[in-house]
């Protein structure tokens, strides 16, 4: 359970907010002064400090500086009336982590603290390399391959630098690790690290939440606020799935990569900015490129160490460890027994595609502990465990074990499905291959298939493919 400290001087505030904290789930500890904030702090350091910047004695800027020397990775939220904005702005530039003005929006404030937490989880939660042995409740990159092997190496040559990194390969493959071991290894490692998903954000909302913005930029723009860029002023910034990213916005990536400096939106100021930049996606950039979707002058900016993460498809001798440690890792936040698992489902999990590579080995790991009965782990649980996926007709990945795949679909659903889901796979398989092939001309793809263009359409929808490539027609 998080624990928030809050600092305010306001006595009816403070207690309407611990009620509603305490409602949500947090713990919660008051102050009524920056005096007896610090003193909670050292009795017991918060995973968050909510902080009023009007209090008496000990004003909300020193307190917050105070706070900051003892805590740099303690995420700060500052609350403040219109009045003293530019403190809070003053703050921002210091390392809190946002700020709201009086009164605030609740829903707004809970989703605000919700990202701070998390924030703050990012910072602090130790990520360990090639940890065979590692504590169930540490993060870890877990495997020994030789693909495995040189990530480590290339985290280890990179860390110590402050060279750009684009972190590539397929969704669940652990880029976001990857980059806070990154960080956690830098000289930047007791500066902010801040994460931005470049698809989570709306598109209109990107921009301001990277660069910040003026007052009067927009309507609704009432005061200046510093963008997430400015705020991890001499850390580290993490922009994932980055090749999603619109092409407008790029350029101002590119700027900040080559000038090390900004400006609001809506503003005209220079703002030099030491921030390190660590990029991921998931996308071919390459073909992005050439569809005129990224800039080619940005992607060499980025791409000045690149590190591949290899599909779970392709190290699957480092299943056996990935799922003893997850089994453990589970087994702990649920506080019960680790039943370990029967050679037979091990087996089971190596001959198995994970098109959502080590996020689903993981996911499917923990509903099987769910569902078990304290003994090891059989292939019926991790059959269980993984029905409703297959049942999607999800494909297999490309190089990925026919015969482990085929396995896992005889042993789960429905009897009387088996077959249809069987060929509803490689037939998704077929088509996604010969459209990748065809670079996206979808006419093209239904002449190499045998296919008319709308039966070909018609299996697009039917197994829900994500076409990635632009699609290009006669």
């Amino acid at each position: 359970m998080d624990t928030i400290l809050i600092i305010d001087d306001d006595d009816q505030l403070r207690k309407s907010f611990e009620k509603l904290m305490v409602e949500e789930g947090y713990r919660v500890r008051t102050a009524a002064s920056g005096e007896a904030g610090l003193e909670e702090m050292r009795a017991a350091v918060p995973d968050l400090v909510i902080l009023d910047m009007r209090l008496p004695g000990m004003g909300g800027l020193e307190t917050f500086r105070a706070i900051h020397a003892l805590e740099p990775k303690l995420p700060v939220i500052i609350m403040t009336a219109y009045g003293t904005t530019e403190t809070a702005i003053e703050a921002t530039k210091c390392g809190a982590f946002d700020y709201v003005l009086k009164p605030f929006d609740i829903p707004g404030m809970l989703a605000l603290i919700a990202k701070a937490l998390e924030a703050g989880r990012f910072m602090r939660s130790p990520v360990d390399l090639d940890a065979m042995s590692t504590e169930a409740s540490r993060e870890a990159i877990v495997g020994r391959s030789p693909a495995m092997q040189a990530v480590y190496k290339a985290i280890g040559r990179v860390a110590a630098t402050n060279a750009t990194v684009l972190i590539r390969g397929e969704s669940g493959t652990g880029k976001e690790l990857v980059a806070r071991a990154i960080y956690q290894h830098s000289d930047r490692a007791d500066k902010p690290f801040l994460v931005i998903n470049c698809v989570a954000i709306p598109e209109t909302l990107l921009e301001s939440e990277l660069f910040g913005y003026e007052k009067g930029a927009f309507t609704g723009a009432v005061h200046r606020r510093i963008g997430k860029l400015e705020q991890a002023n001499g850390g580290t910034v993490f922009l994932d799935e980055i090749g999603d990213m619109p092409f407008g916005l790029q350029a101002k990536i590119l700027r900040l990569l080559q000038e090390r400096s900004l400006e609001r939106l809506g503003g005209r100021q220079t703002i030099p900015v030491d921030v390190r930049i660590i990029a991921a996606t998931n996308r071919n950039l390459e073909t992005a490129m050439v569809d005129g979707r990224f800039r080619e002058d940005l992607y060499y900016r980025l791409k000045v160490v690149t590190i591949w993460l290899p599909p779970l498809a392709q190290r699957r001798d480092d299943i056996p460890a990935l799922a003893e440690y997850f089994l453990a890792r589970h087994a702990a936040e649920a506080g019960i027994e680790n039943p370990g698992l029967s050679a037979e489902a091990t087996a089971l999990l190596q001959g198995a595609p994970w098109p959502g590579n080590v996020r689903e080995l993981s996911n499917t790991l923990q509903k099987a502990l769910i569902f078990s009965r304290g003994a090891p782990l059989a292939v019926e649980d991790i059959a269980q465990a993984t029905e409703e996926a297959v049942a999607s007709a999800e494909p297999a990945p490309r190089g990925s074990d026919l015969r482990g795949w085929a396995m896992q679909m005889l042993t789960t659903g429905k009897d009387e499905d088996r077959f249809d889901r069987c060929m509803d796979a490689v037939a998704s398989i077929l088509v996604r291959e010969a459209i990748d092939l065809c670079g996206g001309n979808r006419s093209k793809a239904a002449k190499l298939l045998g296919l008319s263009r709308p039966t070909l359409h018609a299996k697009i929808d039917k197994y829900g493919l994500r076409i990635e490539t632009a699609v290009k027609e006669d």
